[in-house]
């Protein structure tokens, strides 16, 4: 029997996504320690890659630096924003970018916070 690792890693994102999910509910909670008044499912942009389909970003907190992968988003260097987690892949390897990330989130949409 083949399962495609599509169908897999959508059925981690509607489990992760749920909110009786304990990720999920930490992802909404307020003040976790996220300064400046920064939610833990957002950062701000230091850099992006397109790729078809998606667009990476590399997020940073004043805490940490990482990256997540959105459905095509336009962005740009310096905007904040704020995404729904959905699927963390730790040593990704995306052909098309030609690149290995140590760990990457996958997300199921990424808006501009204004």
């Amino acid at each position: 029997m083949k399962i495609s690792y599509f169908v897999v890693a959508l059925s981690i994102g509607i489990a992760l996504s749920s909110p009786l999910h304990p990720l999920h509910a930490a992802a909404e909670k307020p003040g976790d320690g996220t300064a400046a008044g920064m939610a833990s499912n957002e950062g701000k942009v230091l850099s992006t890659l397109d790729a078809p389909g998606y667009t990476y970003m590399e997020l940073a907190t004043t805490e940490k630096r990482f990256w997540i992968a959105a459905p095509t988003t336009r962005v740009k260097v310096g905007d904040r924003v704020r995404f729904e987690q959905s699927l963390v892949m730790k040593n990704f390897n995306s052909k098309t970018l030609n690149r290995t990330f140590d760990q990457i989130i996958f997300v199921n949409s990424a808006t501009i916070v204004k």
